[in-house]
């Protein structure tokens, strides 16, 4: 089972209004019982070093333009699934995100049965805001596609 880019549902760009970038990643996991909290805690629960290490390397980038820190919004209290503050969430899909001074997110984790277990399904959508915005998207965009994979990856177990 390997994860593979695909079509964003349907109904993705719904949750942002006018965003301007979705994408999506799936894998089957052999676990017919996962739920979508259940498949954004494996996801987002626990990161590998290399991401850390790019987490606080764009948490020094980002902070002098304003831009919010993974440790400033890990002290939000707000229902969260790893650093992503819970905007739903229902058995067969959670969303989550947050909205920024450069740009609104949302990640999507939906859940499905499939064939031997559970299909899980990434979805990211994005609406910038201004320049910052979409500057911080070009340069986000390849590490983003690297992560979305290995959090899948790590949700296989």
């Amino acid at each position: 089972m390997s994860v593979q880019a695909i079509a964003p549902p349907a109904d993705a760009r719904t949750f942002l209004p006018g965003a301007q970038f979705a994408d999506a990643f799936t894998l089957t996991v052999r676990d017919p019982a996962l739920d979508a909290r259940g498949a954004a805690q494996r996801l987002f629960g626990t990161s590998p070093g290399w991401v850390r290490a790019l987490l606080v390397l764009r948490d020094a980038i980002v902070a002098p333009f304003g831009i919010t820190t993974s440790q400033t919004a890990a002290r939000a209290p707000v229902d969260r699934v790893g650093m992503f503050p819970v905007v739903s969430d229902t058995p067969q899909r959670l969303v989550a995100g947050f909205n920024d001074v450069h740009l609104d997110f949302r990640v999507l984790v939906d859940v499905a049965p499939a064939q031997g277990g559970t299909r899980i399904t990434v979805t990211t959508v994005v609406l910038t805001h201004n320049w910052l915005g979409r500057c911080y998207l070009t340069v986000i965009l390849p590490f983003h596609r690297l992560v979305a994979r290995a959090a899948l990856s790590q949700a296989a177990g």
